[in-house]
């Protein structure tokens, strides 16, 4: 059994002049399960979309591994009511990842997974070397824009987060799109791990509010830079700021605004550090 993106539904619009019908294009929504050598560690809600990436993605973001290679073998394989992502791990990952379950006080699920104490929520975060960007001030104001003329999954349902990967001098070279902005960004970590492609050079756009999960998983990927359409919350920008984060958000009209590590970005404003 397949599972397509979309869903065509049919209503009816309701204005002060009338009705009419309608049928609108809408995201699809699927329970996504992450199986490591047989055993379940997570079920995640997600556009039925780039699920190898997604499987990939999570378990970097998640720290069950280091690198892709890590991963000996993946299956995708639809189901019932939903997918399973499974994939078999090095004996050494495996073992590691055995101690965690071991280790787990309660059920997983989204945003946070695997975790068992509040201090765990707010890791610590592996450092991201602060070393000047190789990305313009131009690059950044345009990628916001960029993005937005690369989502046709949001262009037919208005429905969806997106993240995207922007390189130094290419401009916009990958896009994951999803129904929620985690599993975005764990595509695209996904993506690019699978391709071979390092991410310490750029930026994540993202279309979203930064939360705090966000931040961690860029950290994990070792991306040195995260533009945000919205505002970030506060635990995020604290966040970006100990694991040496270049955070932007409120991107839009060709500018953004500059908060955590704002001497890696070359700006051209004299008021900028």
């Amino acid at each position: 059994m397949a599972f397509a993106p979309t869903f065509s539904a049919k209503g009816v619009a309701v204005h002060p002049d009338g009705t009419r019908a309608v049928t609108r294009t809408l995201p699809e929504e699927v329970p996504v399960a992450f199986v490591f050598d047989g055993t379940t560690q997570a079920v995640m809600m997600a556009t039925p979309a780039d699920i190898e990436d997604f499987a990939v993605g999570f378990a970097l973001s998640e720290g069950i591994v280091v690198h892709a290679g890590e991963i000996t073998e993946t299956e995708v394989v639809a189901h019932g009511p939903g997918i399973e992502a499974r994939m078999w791990l090095t004996g050494d990952r495996a073992e590691a990842l055995a101690r965690r379950r071991r280790a787990a006080a309660g059920p997983v699920g989204c945003g946070l997974c695997g975790i068992d104490s509040l201090d765990e929520a707010v890791r610590a975060l592996p450092r991201v070397t602060s070393v000047p960007s190789a990305l313009t001030a131009a690059e950044l104001s345009g990628a916001a824009d960029a993005l937005r003329a690369r989502q046709p999954l949001h262009d037919q349902t208005r429905a969806v987060h997106a993240a995207a990967f922007l390189a130094p001098g290419e401009g916009i070279v990958a896009v994951r799109e999803d129904v929620g902005r985690h599993n975005a960004l764990d595509k695209l970590i996904g993506a690019m791990s699978r391709v071979g492609r390092d991410m310490s050079g750029g930026a994540v756009v993202m279309t979203s509010r930064l939360s705090v999960e966000l931040v961690q998983k860029c950290a994990l990927a070792g991306c040195p830079v995260i533009l945000s359409a919205s505002a970030p919350t506060a635990l995020a920008l604290r966040q970006a700021e100990t694991a040496g984060i270049t955070l932007a958000s409120f991107a839009r009209a060709g500018g953004f605004d500059l908060y955590s590590h704002p001497e890696r970005i070359t700006t051209g404003a004299a008021d900028v550090a």
